[in-house]
């Protein structure tokens, strides 16, 4: 089991922070660079479309979530 990291980010001028385990994070980081992205740009993306009954993490896991179901590599 990994343990989970938390991690700080900038959004829209506004600091915030995620925690997420190692293996999230680290595809989180392979979609950025995937989408030519900078990580916080991604984070961003994925924070202005969430449901505002969702936290941060949880919609970055279900982010990831998404992306390796459709099997991207774009």
């Amino acid at each position: 089991m990994s343990v989970v990291e938390k991690r700080s980010v900038t959004i829209r001028g506004h600091r915030t922070s995620y925690s997420l385990e190692k293996p999230f994070y680290d595809d989180l980081v392979a979609i950025a660079a995937a989408k030519e992205r900078t990580l916080a740009a991604l984070v961003a993306e994925v924070d202005e479309t969430r449901p505002r009954d969702t936290n941060l993490s949880s919609a970055l896991r279900l982010y990831v979530l998404e992306w390796a179901k459709r099997g991207r590599s774009d």
